[in-house]
């Protein structure tokens, strides 16, 4: 039997920038068949349902497939690539790293050049270097050998090349676009979970697209799905790092799932909130939360359809967020599965009519 650790090494390793989700898709409808019904919204979202003892509530388990890269913009005359950012980077963990262009007739590597400190002048070392000053080297020899040679196109999708591997510890674990692909191994275990058990709803766990260049994906899926609750499963930052004060820290590796509260795409139902820590404690899980001052997450999209949806998001920490590299803990996993698993058998009509009163 497959474990979770190797359904994550699997999804990490797969390219999937946002726009090019298909290889995610499939990995899903492979893992998921025989267990759930398939659709699909326009934009490529998958939704997979599971049907328990009753049609409602409908309870949309969320997880983002995309994961931040890069786009090829234009190529220069003497052969180097100009690319444009596809979700958050900070500059400088983008400088001298490999890359992988996934074009129409394969993959080409490459890496973002740096300019050696031998010529650097002092100014420009105490600056950043934008991205839209970065280019990628492939080896080629001018324009014409990057385009004919080796098919590389505007609009090809770069993927940061990074591959998943256990850091020196049987339970912590590294590679690429753990945001999101915890979410979505999340997703897909918690659907397997249900295959031969019984729960008062029915779930639909859906792979969202392009959340990492503006929620599109949640938008367009909720509106399919049009569900009663959501919890949306994410790889959140960890900020169990020097120059953190610990009074600071929200997220820590092997402190269990993060409850979010707030962050600027939206607040979360304070009730809802009380009724996720509750299922928790009862259970002996441990968990953190999270009043995040930046970013977002597909929630910020599924809370406000139609006339809103009760909607918490639930993450295991992920160090070094939105690089190339980020290190994450199996018992992370393991605990934030233990939680939404708990709460998919726990949601019901009954549970879930304060919602549809007064709010406090």
């Amino acid at each position: 039997m497959e474990t979770s650790a190797q359904l994550l090494e699997k999804l990490s390793n797969v390219y999937g920038v946002s726009g090019d989700e298909g290889d995610i898709r499939s990995i899903i409808m492979n893992e998921l068949k025989g267990i759930v019904e398939f659709s699909h919204d326009g934009l490529g979202s998958l939704i997979c349902m599971k049907k328990g003892t009753a049609e409602a509530p409908k309870i949309m388990i969320a997880a983002h497939m995309d994961e931040i890269g890069f786009i090829v913009r234009y190529v220069t005359s003497d052969g180097f690539i100009k690319f444009h950012p596809l979700g958050g980077w900070w500059s400088h963990a983008v400088l001298a790293q490999r890359v992988i262009i996934r074009t129409a007739t394969g993959v080409v590597r490459g890496v973002v050049g740096a300019k050696p400190v031998h010529h650097l002048k002092n100014e420009e070392m105490k600056k950043n270097l934008a991205i839209e000053d970065m280019f990628i080297d492939i080896g080629a020899v001018d324009k014409t050998d990057v385009m004919q040679t080796y098919g590389v196109r505007p609009g090809d999708p770069v993927i940061p090349d990074s591959e998943f591997t256990f850091l020196n510890n049987s339970r912590i674990v590294c590679g690429k676009a753990f945001d999101n692909r915890i979410g979505t191994a999340l997703m897909i275990d918690s659907m397997k979970y249900l295959r031969d058990r019984s729960h008062p709803n029915t779930v639909f766990g859906t792979g969202t697209v392009q959340e990492e260049v503006g929620l599109r994906g949640a938008a367009t899926s909720t509106a399919l799905v049009d569900p009663d609750i959501a919890l949306v499963l994410e790889g959140t930052p960890a900020d169990d790092l020097p120059g953190v004060s610990k009074d600071e820290i929200q997220g820590r590796l092997g402190g269990g799932p993060q409850i979010r509260l707030y962050d600027p795409s939206m607040i979360t139902d304070r009730k809802l909130s009380r009724i996720v820590m509750e299922v928790a404690e009862k259970r002996g899980i441990p968990y953190q939360t999270a009043v995040r001052t930046g970013g977002g997450t597909d929630a910020g999209r599924i809370h406000l359809h139609g006339t809103g949806i009760p909607t918490m998001v639930i993450a295991a920490p992920v160090r070094y967020a939105h690089s190339h590299v980020g290190v994450a803990s199996l018992d992370d996993y393991d605990n934030t599965l233990k939680l939404v698993v708990a709460l998919i058998e726990s949601l019901d009509e009954n549970t879930l009519s304060p919602f549809k009163g007064s709010h406090g």
